[in-house]
């Protein structure tokens, strides 16, 4: 447990910096404690449910449910959170099971006929004037989800939702679960791991005479970049792309023929349209001429990109003796868009790691973004942590002195841990019913190389970016200032959920914080100037044909959940064809191993360029004019886009920071388009 007790601050709410959070749950108590969790907080609800409609008060109706749903959060997330994180293959599948269970009972909760009608009830009689508005929008919500559960239908229908909502949960658990505990691996020879560094090979397992290259990201992306033997990308990249290809398939389809029922049992036309109705974007059809548009404004730039990729492809040919057929394969993808850098910007990535080690990266970003946001981190030292490659930081205000919550950074891959980079929110950051505020606590948690005996971790410079993004999300689940669990952190339209990571991606393309960030891990020189000119320049290198990508992932992900009967791989590999002119390897399917179709981004994943939209203009319109480290800027920053976490609109949020409407300049020039101003680039809001 971290430190207890309260402190009061000149803030008229005092927060108490309890980190409520235990890792030494053995599998039995993770199970027993799931059971208690679930008997008190049913406790909650029957009371509610029981209440006389007429009696029903602020206090013991919406109050009551809010203090249960701080405490149900701060339980669930320690009971579900080690299935992703814990070495103990036991404790991983009874956190599974837990979430499982809980999962079933969420659903149960949700689905309380009796509770609704309290809470309609209580809108009816309740004085808005008299609560805040917060506590206002928190009761609208209640009723919202609560149509949105059908809770205003025939009980038979509503059961039939119920049912839905419980098969759908499982699904899209064990869908991850397959995923993370993936353990295939493929040896090669070194001669057919040719063109990767000596400090690679040497981290890898040995299998006999060859090396052992798992699925990781930490293996996978590596050698897919910098391997020049076509036949090891080939077997690579099908393997990856095949990964649980049997299982997951099977539940994909009959996840998305569950959304559909449930969507239309409850008056929509799509899933699409039902998932968006709580999105800035509001309808699928919104969405569709958002990707369309941008994939035809892409699409010149993406085929420019391809044509010189396949005249690399054909240079290579002949300097390796290879055969050259005029065709670009999937496994030639990430090969030769590193050649487009290294080639055209002269970027060299295995060189440019040797100046960005973990340690040095890691105190650099931490420095900026306690210098940016007014805050200060400190290391916990002996804090309880579920792994010893794990830390915990307390995070304080740096004026007031006054925690901020805590943060812990799980960074290097293991056996069955969550397999890509992610922030987790563990703690919520809100009021708790003593009118005192719990602070937040959060994870990173991430798949770094580790550090061998030769040398320490090397991060790639996407790595760099993925590392500086993820901690983004950390920033925000600890500074958001909600009433209500159900706005803490990150709790915002899921279609504006990545903007504020994203805008901070922008600093690793900046001089003066990739100064910070770096050193050459064996002399302690700086980035020479000449490289770090090129990296920045390369920023725009494959932009088309990345950003294509993102729209073909996007529109598997709306077809699938707009269309019928739609096969996923097909469909991938007809979008692929379509718009990179590059076919899906035959016999792979890539959707099966998407974890974000079962990972609450279904008919959501456009919101990654959709929410670029907005981080590229609150980029350019307040930072790159007033400058990038202006701490008055960052303050701003924090207070009107993190503070409020979910307790007001996005579109609100972005107003008070950009003192306008957003526009869609900014983000079509980072992609290398130019700017058509007037009707035909409407800003997706």
């Amino acid at each position: 447990m971290g430190p207890t007790g309260e402190v009061v601050f000149s803030s008229p709410v005092r927060v108490c910096p309890e980190n409520r959070l235990r890792w030494d749950l053995t599998p039995e108590q993770i199970l027993q404690l799931s059971e208690e969790l679930i008997t008190n907080t049913k406790k909650v609800y029957d009371s509610v449910g029981a209440l006389d409609l007429n009696s029903v008060t602020f206090e013991n109706t919406l109050k009551a449910l809010a203090d249960v749903e701080v405490e149900y959060t701060v339980q669930r997330n320690m009971l579900d959170f080690p299935q992703h994180v814990s070495s103990s293959k036991e404790v991983r599948t009874a956190s599974t099971e837990a979430d499982k269970t809980l999962s079933e009972f969420d659903v149960e909760m949700s689905m309380r006929e009796d509770v609704y009608q309290r809470i309609v009830a209580l809108e009816k009689k309740i004085d808005a004037d008299g609560v805040s508005a917060e506590a206002k929008r928190y009761m609208e919500r209640l009723v919202k989800l609560g149509k949105r559960n059908g809770l205003h239908l025939p009980k038979e229908t509503r059961e039939e939702i119920k049912t839905i909502k419980k098969k759908l949960s499982n699904l899209c658990i064990d869908f991850n679960k397959h995923l993370n505990e993936d353990t295939t691996s493929l040896s090669f020879t070194r001669d057919e791991l040719g063109g990767l560094p000596e400090d690679f090979l040497s981290s890898l397992e040995k299998d006999g005479d060859k090396l052992k290259v798992t699925l990781k990201y930490p293996h996978y992306f590596p050698t897919m970049k910098k391997c020049f033997v076509p036949e090891t990308r080939k077997k690579l990249e099908e393997a990856f792309n095949s990964r649980c290809k049997g299982e997951n398939s099977t539940i994909l389809k009959e996840l998305v023929e569950l959304r559909a029922q449930k969507s239309s049992l409850l008056g929509f036309s799509t899933h699409a349209d039902f998932v968006l109705e709580m999105n800035m974007a509001k309808s699928g059809r919104k969405v569709a001429g958002f990707l369309e548009e941008l994939a035809r404004k892409l699409k010149p730039l993406g085929e420019e990109e391809r044509m010189v990729i396949l005249k690399l492809k054909e240079k290579e040919c002949e300097k390796r003796g290879l055969p050259f057929n005029g065709e670009f394969y999937a496994w030639d993808t990430r090969y030769f868009m590193t050649q487009v850098e290294e080639t055209q910007y002269a970027v060299d990535q295995n060189q440019l790691k040797e100046y960005f080690p973990m340690e040095v990266v890691t105190k650099g970003l931490l420095d900026i973004y306690q210098e940016l946001l007014g805050l200060s981190f400190q290391l916990v030292d002996g804090a309880p942590v579920w792994h010893p490659d794990v830390t915990l930081y307390c995070v304080k205000d740096r004026v007031s002195g006054q925690v901020v919550g805590q943060f812990y950074l799980d960074l290097f891959p293991r056996e069955g841990k969550y397999g890509h980079a992610a922030c987790f929110g563990l703690q919520p950051g809100c009021l708790l019913p003593d009118g005192t505020r719990q602070m937040s606590v959060a994870a990173m948690v991430a798949n770094f190389s580790k550090p061998t005996a030769d040398a320490p971790s090397l991060l790639q410079h996407d790595e760099v970016e993925t590392y500086f993004h993820e901690f983004g999300h950390v920033m925000h689940q600890l500074c958001a200032q909600a009433d209500y669990a159900m706005f803490s952190g990150t709790h915002v339209e899921r279609d504006f959920v990545e903007a504020p990571s994203q805008m901070l991606e922008n600093w690793v393309w900046e001089k003066e914080p990739l100064q910070r960030m770096s050193k050459h891990y064996k002399t302690g020189s700086p980035i020479p100037e000449e490289l770090l000119d090129k990296l920045i320049k390369s920023r725009l290198a494959n932009t088309g044909l990345f950003n294509l990508r993102q729209i073909v992932l996007a529109k598997v992900d709306q077809a699938l959940h707009t269309k019928n009967g739609l096969d996923p791989a097909e469909e991938y590999a007809r979008l692929c064809q379509e718009l990179l002119g590059v076919p899906a390897s035959p016999g792979t399917n890539m959707p099966a191993t998407f974890g974000h179709l079962a990972g609450g981004y279904d008919a959501q994943y456009y919101g990654y360029l959709w929410s670029e939209v907005f981080s590229m203009d609150m980029f350019y319109a307040r930072f790159k004019q007033e400058g990038i480290m202006n701490p008055k800027v960052g303050l701003d920053y924090r207070n009107s886009i993190l503070k409020p976490g979910g307790s007001e609109d996005a579109a609100e949020m972005l107003r008070n920071f950009l003192g306008r409407e957003p526009k869609q300049e900014a983000f079509l020039l980072s992609k290398g388009l130019t700017a058509e101003l007037g009707a035909s680039t409407p800003c997706p809001c």
